[in-house]
């Protein structure tokens, strides 16, 4: 129940970006509009085609996932880490468990799981019922977010807090409250008006590159039999993955709550790393095959002394 409420309240909270760019506009010194104003549409447009891009982009690119949950959030030691290789498969996310350092700790489940993938792969190709069905359900949750992304542009009030610098980058940051005036049409938009935070927006790339969200009244889920408390906070930092597409690096929940008459607590970071562009099912089929191919030659097995 934790995990839905992770994925439903980030998903939103990353999209409410779009309706910070929605101000009063201000003028640079050279003549050209900052993203600290309001921004002609084509720019607006700009900001939410790339989230947009980002959340479709899960069913094409690959990465590793290293998940580390505590028992308390300031804890400096986690109590369990999980390493995970993410592979779009079509219709869904495989995972494949990887040792401590990202590399596989048992060549044979690695194998095993590889041909796991592969054949899922293969079904997902294929024409029949059973998968037009499985992608009409990618599709509507693709499109459920996109619809969220643009009911947010009246959800929430913003203002410019100012600049900050992030490398060599330029960093736009925003104050994010929820607009009493907006009129939630479902329980999903109804979360707007229970989070607050800061957002902060790449100016060159106009991209989103880090949000910080707190719950600051406590959020109904799964027909109200479960809670996420008031206080609980979360965050995400994005970079620049791959040529105009930014993808999160790092993530953080610390959420309290309930499920049924059970209390939970969750504190858990995920670092992001190694994004690889596998394609469609079609595209990743010879990629997994020559994987294997190479995992499975003699001169991949280690020789004895």
């Amino acid at each position: 129940m934790y995990y839905s409420a992770k994925v439903l309240i980030t998903t939103l909270v990353l999209t409410v970006a779009v309706g910070a760019l929605v101000q009063n506009a201000i003028t640079k010194a050279d003549g050209t509009e900052s993203l600290a104003g309001a921004v002609p549409h084509e720019v607006l447009d700009h900001v939410i085609d790339g989230i947009k891009d980002a959340e479709h982009a899960q069913y094409l690119y690959e990465r590793i996932e290293r998940v580390e949950t505590r028992k308390q959030a300031g804890d400096p030691n986690p109590l369990s880490v999980k390493v995970s290789r993410v592979i779009p498969a079509g219709t869904g996310i495989a995972k494949i468990t990887l040792g401590p350092d990202g590399k596989p700790s048992d060549a044979d489940a690695y194998r095993a799981e590889l041909d796991k993938l592969l054949k899922t792969l293969a079904w997902a190709v294929q024409t029949g019922q059973p998968q037009r069905e499985a992608y009409q359900k990618v599709q509507k949750k693709q499109k459920d977010r996109d619809d969220l992304i643009e009911a947010t542009r009246n959800a929430f009030l913003f203002s410019y807090l100012g600049q900050e610098t992030r490398g060599d980058r330029t960093l736009l940051k925003y104050k994010m409250m929820p607009n009493p005036a907006f009129k939630p049409t479902n329980r999903a938009t109804s979360i707007f008006t229970r989070v607050k935070g800061s957002l902060w927006v790449d100016d060159a790339a106009q991209q989103l590159a880090r949000v910080e969200g707190e719950v600051i009244e406590d959020i109904s889920l799964g027909l109200f039999l479960a809670k996420v408390y008031k206080g609980s906070r979360f965050s995400q930092d994005r970079y620049e993955m791959a040529p105009g597409l930014w993808l999160p690096s790092f993530s953080q929940y610390d959420f309290d709550g309930r499920k049924f008459f059970s209390s939970f607590s969750v504190h858990e970071r995920t670092f992001y790393s190694e994004y690889k562009r596998i394609g469609s099912p079609a595209e990743a089929i010879p990629r997994i095959q020559s994987e294997l191919s190479l995992l499975k030659s003699p001169k991949s097995k280690p020789t004895s002394d």
